[in-house]
């Protein structure tokens, strides 16, 4: 990993890959639950993990803690999404994964998701763990509306779309579950490290 200062008190860590993000950022979470790191946010992206509010003196202290081992979400529960398998892209991701449908079906209801890191929009959850080779393009034009609940494929990550909004990710199937609620603590439903299952509904 490189440390890397961005701003007075925040620092930029990045990694070579999702899975030492992921390692990474657990290891910080455990750290300050033990009270061994002072930082305000920890927030894993696709490359890197942003510690904001750091005290004086903490990438010296990074320098110094050896790399951690792969993380599997271990300290997070499992949450499964009921899925609808119904989007209108399924079709299209089944042959280019050079299977049947049901058999894309049966691959994504098989495969244990992990929050990778969230963005694009409130409760957007990027979800990695799909196996290498299941890397799909995004659509040439996205949609001018897609959705809430819409469960999609881009790239190598899962995603679903907590409340509608145009979207080029190619659509699977559906969910009803609420993914983000301003009253709930925290507010969305699926965050960082959480392990995520697709059942059928």
């Amino acid at each position: 990993m490189r440390v890397l200062p961005a701003g007075p008190s925040a620092l930029v860590i990045e990694c070579r890959d999702g899975e030492q993000v992921e390692a990474w950022r657990a290891e910080f979470w455990r750290r300050r639950e033990a009270g061994e790191l002072i930082v305000t946010d920890i927030v894993p992206g696709a490359r890197t993990v942003l510690l904001d509010g750091v005290a004086p003196g903490t990438a010296a202290l990074l320098g110094e803690w050896p790399e951690p081992a792969a993380s599997q979400g271990a300290e997070k529960p499992l949450i499964e999404i009921s899925t609808t398998f119904d989007g209108e892209d399924l079709p299209d991701v089944a042959e280019l994964w050079g299977v049947s449908v049901s058999e894309a079906v049966s691959r994504l209801v098989a495969t244990e998701l992990l929050v990778a890191f969230c963005g694009f929009a409130p409760g957007f959850a990027y979800l990695r763990g799909l196996p290498e080779g299941w890397s799909v393009p995004r659509l040439a034009a996205p949609r001018p509306r897609v959705p809430a609940g819409a469960v999609g494929l881009a790239g190598p990550y899962a995603g679903i779309y907590p409340t509608a909004s145009p979207g080029g990710w190619r659509l699977v199937g559906r969910t009803g579950q609420a993914l983000f609620d301003v009253r709930a603590e925290p507010p969305a439903l699926l965050t960082p490290g959480t392990r995520v299952r697709l059942v059928p509904a």
